[in-house]
């Protein structure tokens, strides 16, 4: 169930009660793809940093470690020891990023395995069938990615396609929760809007895809080559289409600044691999900004990433040790970024809930906003 416990303008501060408890929105779902966050980051730590959501991904876990081995081992909660709400995604974002490697058709994509090179199929029935056997806790449907550069023909071809998906995904995904051994038979479905960046395009498909009563809906199809700004018209345009008392996901998105935009434009749930990326490459968010711990500056600088910070990294190292541990290649230098980064996103996104419960959102965007603009050591941290 979806509830609504505050709006400021189109922006919306609410919960969504799961299997696996109840999800706190506006949300950041904390990218752990092959059911690891990269970093050497474990659950327990996920946990300690107050992570709502973990997302992984379809495709991969299917490749390796397959995803029958993960059912036999009792589902994705137990398999990587998460008690926590867990999104799969549906592998559709593959049809885009391995372009090279797959055959497109009605009944779904051929893929060449990019780790060994074999033949591998998913449609929608196979995206329902793997995500059913992760026992995640919501399932994405399957849908095609176009490029954001796509000719209009193309696009309208895919987005009808991506309805026909849907319309699968929904009536496999039933049938698999009705099973005696499917292990979660409450497992959620969120439909994806596509579209690439034509507004009718956009509104067509997300009225249709309304009409199917998902779980939740998805914005798919942004961040991947348009600029920001088009990526902000295209929300405005879009969710007023998508169901209100439905929650909606922004997918693949992104800076904080981005987040703080797309909230006040009625998004909801969240996803990003920059956190843990820049983590590991020294790339650290403050409210001030962003710093690159590889730049000599700190080599000397015996303070935290940020004064108040109660991440693990900022409450006992310094910006000199970890850039030390950095520069040698240590493990610990990018585990603790990543924490950082992490638990820098999850407590704005509490900020963010708190300030829409007061009804100060606006003002609460335009101070972070300011705040991160110049940059802690000189580039912009937005």
């Amino acid at each position: 169930m979806y509830k609504i416990i505050r709006t400021e303008g189109r922006a919306k501060r609410a919960l969504l009660q799961t299997v696996h408890g109840t999800i706190q929105t506006p949300v950041f779902m904390n990218v752990g793809t092959l059911a690891a966050i990269k970093g050497a980051v474990s659950t327990q730590d996920l946990e300690n940093i107050n992570t709502q959501v973990e997302l992984s991904n379809t495709y991969h876990l299917h490749v390796r470690p397959g995803d029958q081995v993960i059912k036999k081992l009792g589902g994705l909660h137990k398999f990587m020891s998460w008690n926590r709400p867990i999104l799969t995604d549906s592998g559709g974002f593959q049809v885009f990023s391995l372009a090279g490697l797959r055959r497109i058709r009605e009944e779904g994509v051929y893929f060449n395995s990019h780790i060994d090179g074999r033949k591998i199929f998913m449609g929608p029935e196979e995206s329902m069938q793997i995500q059913s056997n992760l026992a995640s806790t919501i399932a994405m449907a399957f849908d095609e990615c176009p490029s954001s550069v796509a000719d209009r023909s193309y696009v309208e071809q895919s987005a009808a396609r991506t309805y026909r998906w849907l319309e699968r995904c929904k009536k496999e995904l039933a049938r698999l929760n009705s099973l005696e051994d499917t292990i979660n038979k409450n497992q959620l479905l969120f439909g994806i809007n596509q579209g690439a960046v034509y507004d009718d395009i956009r509104i067509d498909h997300a009225r249709r895809i309304a009409e199917l009563e998902c779980d939740g809906y998805a914005i798919g199809g942004l961040a991947v080559g348009e600029s920001h700004e088009q990526m902000y018209h295209v929300l405005e345009e879009t969710v007023p289409y998508l169901p209100s008392d439905k929650p909606t996901y922004l997918m693949g998105v992104g800076t904080p600044a981005n987040i703080l935009e797309a909230v006040e434009r009625g998004v909801d749930f969240f996803d990003c691999v920059y956190p843990t990326r820049n983590g590991r490459h020294g790339h650290l968010y403050t409210n001030r900004g962003k710093i690159n711990l590889f730049n000599a500056q700190y080599e000397l600088d015996d303070r935290p990433i940020e004064e108040g910070c109660g991440c693990p990294a900022c409450a006992r190292y310094s910006r000199a040790y970890i850039r030390h541990l950095l520069k040698a290649k240590e493990m610990l230098g990018m585990r603790l970024c990543v924490l950082h980064n992490l638990y820098f996103y999850n407590t704005m996104m509490e900020e963010i809930r708190t300030a829409l419960e007061c009804g100060e959102f606006a003002a609460y965007k335009k101070r972070k906003l300011e705040g991160m603009q110049a940059g802690a050591d000189g580039g912009s941290g937005l």
